[in-house]
């Protein structure tokens, strides 16, 4: 007896040892890449993060493990390179680097039509046609499980567009979830988005998660063109340093405990690698500067996660150690980048023919050096009596000091927007700028006036001086110059006080783009920021900490 007792401890004993390991998936997620092929400046490059992508590849190969990689949106608009080819280039990318899936976002709608035209100008026109080609040619899934065609009352269906995906991992089944942020379609062109309604996320979520848990899913991660904001790193468990009231936090705790496993989120180009309802969420800036990594130790047989280890958000530099191997990027992607670059070469380096003494920079927005000297080019250009614009966002890179070149122009305003002039009363504007005094750093820039907002008992005035020393009166009619993005909602700059269906867009109208280059031309010479420094003369004059309840008066 006491033999064969022996006997079967021997067996039990060799069948434990014999059990198979954890399998090790490690999730990498980018975000708002922005058609960032090359390092500039912070920002990292998708050639540089290839080879990221490939040493953790590597790693996994020699513990059976595996990679997922996943985008949250806004992939392609944002560079020369990326633009020319409305994104296809970056499309290749991201198949030869073997994205799993990615998000829907918001830019991924400012190419418009197939061609040259940012917005529908033909009969026959598609508003999303370039998006759509873009997807057709992806080998990843678009995913968007909260977009919805308001003619159907459904999803939109298009081709390679759906809610979910499932893929697996050594019989494992792990499902992938997109979404988009719920104010997502104003922060576009209007006319691309004409149709279209973004549902509630957390719904959305937990429908399609319920879904692909009876499906089999033993892990469900969403990618979500939503954010949040985080600035300390070191605890995933330590929220102190989170804005707790960001939408993609809102959302994480809506959900219901253990349905969602990850959370790749994106949209306001923050850092994010913490722990919400036991949900792990990450985000990793903008333009692949960093990307975002979970790991995750999984049960062979029930798919069951062991442990999980969040990793801070990982800085992407051109050379280096990751996973004890050196950088090397990614063959194909070096490819497809140099190509685009090709392309992009002569348009990029053509000189405008003005120089910078020193750089100019987005700080100190919406009053910052650049965003003014964009709105006084925009000003001094057309017949209006204010040139606005939406430099937060609008705006996206400062210009270096030294020759100015085309390429640095467009990367500050990579989008094709028109511009608009409106006729505006008195009244209307002051309006405009009562509710715009409480976005702080995010409210509009512009030149051509002044404002000065007080409160006193909640009570807020508005005064509004032109460059003339003319104070507005109500009753005054104005010219006032925005691009076709704010007049047709974006931002919710011009919304309070815009016509239904928002103001005409005269198509012979040139591209803000364009009008500030001519500007710079004619200036000639050399300029310098401290020129366009209103710091001891603000054209924004209001209380620091505007009370929310401070409303104008009738």
């Amino acid at each position: 007896m006491t033999r064969y007792l022996t006997l079967l401890l021997t067996i039990l004993l060799l069948a434990a040892c014999s059990a198979p390991p954890p399998i090790t998936v490690s999730v990498i997620g980018t975000n708002d890449v922005h058609g960032q092929f090359v390092a500039n400046g912070e920002r990292g490059g998708l050639v540089s993060m290839s080879g990221y992508v490939n040493a953790i590849r590597t790693a996994r190969e020699r513990d059976n493990g595996t990679v997922l990689l996943i985008d949250a949106g806004d992939m392609w608009q944002g560079t020369l390179e990326s633009n020319l080819s409305e994104g296809a280039a970056m499309v290749s990318a991201f198949n030869a680097l073997g994205y799993a899936a990615a998000a829907m976002g918001n830019h991924e709608f400012d190419f418009g039509p197939r061609g040259p035209a940012a917005t529908p100008s033909e009969a026959g026109h598609d508003p999303r046609g370039a998006l759509k080609e873009r997807a057709a040619e992806a080998n990843y899934p678009l995913l968007a499980a909260n977009l919805v065609d308001q003619q159907t009352g459904q999803l939109v269906s298009w081709d390679n567009v759906r809610p979910f995906t499932i893929v697996e991992v050594q019989g494992i089944k792990i499902g992938i979830i997109g979404v988009m942020a719920s104010r997502a379609l104003q922060r576009t062109l209007a006319l691309n988005v004409t149709g279209l309604e973004v549902t509630a996320l957390a719904p959305a979520i937990e429908e399609y998660a319920i879904t692909l848990r009876q499906a089999g899913a033993a892990m469900v991660i969403v990618a979500a063109h939503a954010g949040g904001e985080c600035t300390e790193f070191d605890d995933p468990n330590d929220l102190s340093s989170c804005n707790a009231a960001s939408e993609i936090f809102q959302v994480a705790r809506e959900l219901p405990a253990g349905l969602v496993d990850h959370i790749i989120a994106g949209h306001v180009h923050q850092g994010i690698a913490h722990v919400v309802n036991d949900i792990a969420i990450t985000s990793s800036y903008s333009s692949t500067r960093a990307f975002s990594r979970v790991d995750f130790s999984l049960d062979p047989k029930s798919g069951d996660i062991l442990e999980r280890r969040i990793f801070p958000p990982t800085p992407v530099v051109a050379e280096g150690v990751y996973e004890g191997m050196s950088i090397e990027p990614d063959l194909a992607v070096v490819e497809i980048a140099a190509k685009a670059e090709q392309l992009a070469k002569n348009k990029r380096e053509a000189k405008i023919g003005i120089r910078l003494d020193t750089p100019f920079s987005l700080e100190e927005n919406p009053e910052s050096a650049l965003g003014n000297l964009f709105t006084k080019a925009l000003y001094e250009s057309l017949d209006v009596d204010v040139a606005i614009h939406n430099v937060a966002g609008g705006l996206r890179t400062g210009l270096p000091a030294g020759d100015l070149g085309f390429g640095s122009v467009y990367e500050l305003s990579p989008f094709d927007n028109r511009a608009v002039i409106v006729d505006i009363s008195g009244a209307d504007l002051r309006r405009v700028i009562a509710e715009q005094a409480h976005r702080g750093r995010h409210s509009i820039g512009f030149s051509g006036m002044t404002v000065k907002v007080e409160c006193t008992n909640l009570n807020q005035s508005v005064e509004i001086t032109l460059a003339d020393g003319l104070v507005v009166n109500d009753t005054d009619s104005l010219k006032l110059m925005v691009n076709d993005y704010i007049a047709t909602g974006g931002d919710n700059i011009l919304n309070i006080v815009m016509p239904v269906g928002g103001y005409p867009i005269d198509e012979s109208q040139p591209l803000t783009r364009d009008i500030f280059i001519d500007w710079l031309r004619v200036t000639g010479g050399s300029i310098n920021a401290d020129e366009f420094d209103t710091s001891d003369n603000p054209k924004w004059i209001r209380p620091e900490n505007l009370d929310p309840g401070c409303r104008l008066e009738n």
